[in-house]
């Protein structure tokens, strides 16, 4: 994959390096007066811009005030927006075109689906009504990191991604003009997804620890009875983009210099391919995506201390599984055609989490949870309590949510800070369109912080109340100004340590148990 990016990247070095006829077209843009002429090679249209490498850098030039001459010029009489997308095979053949043809629905187009080879297929939409081609959409199924070099080569407008950029590909992207694609409005979480050790179904095992994780990708461990199987050799399976820098299995499991040994591992090129491999292995197990699913059986994560954490539809929208992982669509720093800006704004849409509802991947429609489906965790929080966490604390968690639904919107922050996570970002977007819907007038919000146990119990507390705060500034500061602050009450509170929902002696245990909840109390 990344001799691949390489050669991609090569390639767009080439473009800017030799300019020529052979690599691009020449055009020359004057003003309606002929005063301006701006010579260059020819890198798209819009429907409103032009983009043209010049001697000066890239341009963005708006077509109404000039007349375009030499060969690279677009049919303007006949044109009509592309829009091209690469990435994720499985997302790219099933999660883009089940959206795509939403959105062509819900604008009134016909959708024309053409299968241009193995990985690629054409998405025309025509308005029927005037017989016109109103844009098309070019679907490339590859992999997160051949989608990132697509872009650095221009080869691309969207990069579907099952994982956040590496930083690497941060580096390139910006130094290629694509842009910072650690920029919140580069990066838009369209759906949620979730790693997941896999094996056969016949397999005994039904848990695994990230330690044991671990051991079974570094050879430490060779045979299912030391994880509590049956007398038979573990054979590993693993996507092989999973083993490059910043891959979150290395970030979760393996370690970032963590290098397994050598026949250790069976990689393969698509999650897809990993599903195959246990499917036909009885001794098999891989690492995947609940999206990908198969004839095999999920394993799930457990701790030292007993909890126990599996990939469930309503646990993956809370963040309470710690490999909950967003899927991506970024974008680079430069203007879209409309009809790609419009198809963005709608992948966000309320409308859109219906359709992506019908998919292999998880939603983010918002779900509500009873005070009694979440019996397990208070049971968990009182045969867990410390000796900071007294009868009353217990107690003043269960009169502040008993009555109350919690909403399936978790919110955690990014380590070692306050700023949120990027499917909390997108959480703090979809509360404030239900918000300014109505869907909660005249109900009560609370928003409830947690923290691990970490420290003294009194600044848990405190410390849980501000990233309540912080949650509710976030929402606030996206509710329209000409929102009625009357129309819903909105509350905060800290209960510190007194709810975890995983161990504290692990890393990601305590990332899980630093969350902000939100419970509803509806009027009654």
């Amino acid at each position: 994959m990344l001799k691949a990016a390489a050669a991609r990247f090569t390639a767009f070095v080439l473009l800017i390096l030799f300019p020529a006829s052979v690599l691009a077209q020449d055009v020359n843009l004057l003003s309606r007066d002929g005063s301006i002429s701006i010579t260059g090679n020819f890198l798209s249209f819009d429907g409103e811009f032009y983009r043209v490498e010049t001697d000066l850098g890239v341009l963005t030039v708006d077509g109404s005030g000039v007349r375009c001459e030499g060969p690279g010029c677009p049919d303007l009489e006949g044109y009509y927006a592309q829009i091209r997308m690469s990435g994720e095979a499985k997302g790219m053949r099933t999660l883009m075109p089940a959206l795509i043809t939403a959105f062509a629905m819900r604008n009134g187009y016909a959708v024309a689906t053409n299968s241009l080879s193995e990985t690629m297929r054409s998405m025309v939409l025509t308005d029927t009504v005037n017989d016109l081609t109103v844009g098309e959409f070019l679907l490339t199924e590859s992999t997160s990191a051949e989608g990132f070099a697509d872009m650095m080569a221009e080869a691309t407008d969207v990069v579907l991604s099952l994982r956040k950029v590496a930083p690497r590909e941060l580096a390139l992207a910006f130094e290629s003009g694509v842009g910072d694609l650690s920029d919140p409005l580069r990066a838009r979480v369209v759906a949620l997804d979730a790693l997941v050790p896999m094996a056969s179904r016949s397999n005994l095992v039904e848990a695994l620890s990230l330690s044991d994780l671990a051991g079974i990708y570094t050879g430490q461990f060779s045979n299912w009875t030391e994880l509590g199987g049956g007398d038979a050799p573990i054979v590993a399976h693993l996507m092989r983009e999973d083993l490059n820098e910043g891959s979150e299995f290395r970030k979760f499991i393996l370690g970032a210099k963590v290098t397994p040994p050598e026949g250790a591992i069976t990689l393969h090129d698509s999650y897809a391919d990993v599903v195959q491999a246990i499917e036909e292995d009885p001794y098999a197990i891989g690492l995947g995506r609940l999206s990908e699913g198969g004839a095999i059986k999920s394993l799930g994560l457990r701790g030292a201390c007993g909890f126990e954490a599996r990939a469930m539809s309503s646990d993956i929208k809370t963040e309470d599984y710690p490999l909950t992982r967003p899927v991506f669509l970024y974008t680079p720093a430069r203007r879209l055609p409309k009809l790609a800006r419009e198809f963005l704004g709608f992948v966000l849409s309320p409308a859109a989490q219906v359709v992506l509802a019908r998919t292999d991947f998880v939603d983010q429609g918002v779900d509500t949870l009873s005070f009694r489906d979440q019996g397990r965790r208070f049971a968990n929080a009182i045969s867990h309590a410390g000796a900071d966490t007294t009868l009353d604390d217990l107690k003043s968690v269960t009169e502040a949510l008993q009555g109350a639904k919690r909403l399936t919107l978790g919110f955690r922050f990014q380590g070692g800070s306050t700023t949120l996570d990027a499917q909390s970002r997108s959480n703090v977007h979809l509360l404030a369109e239900l918000v300014e819907a109505g869907v909660f007038d005249g109900d009560t919000l609370l928003f409830a912080g947690f923290s691990d146990g970490q420290g003294a119990a009194g600044i848990n507390r405190t410390l849980s109340k501000r990233r309540a705060e912080t949650v509710l500034r976030a929402v606030q500061q996206s509710l329209g100004e000409a929102f009625e602050a009357d129309r819903v009450s909105l509350s905060v509170a800290g209960f510190g340590e007194a709810m975890p929902l995983a161990c504290d002696d692990i890393a990601w245990g305590r990332s899980l148990n630093r969350r902000v909840e939100v419970w509803v109390r509806e009027r009654r």
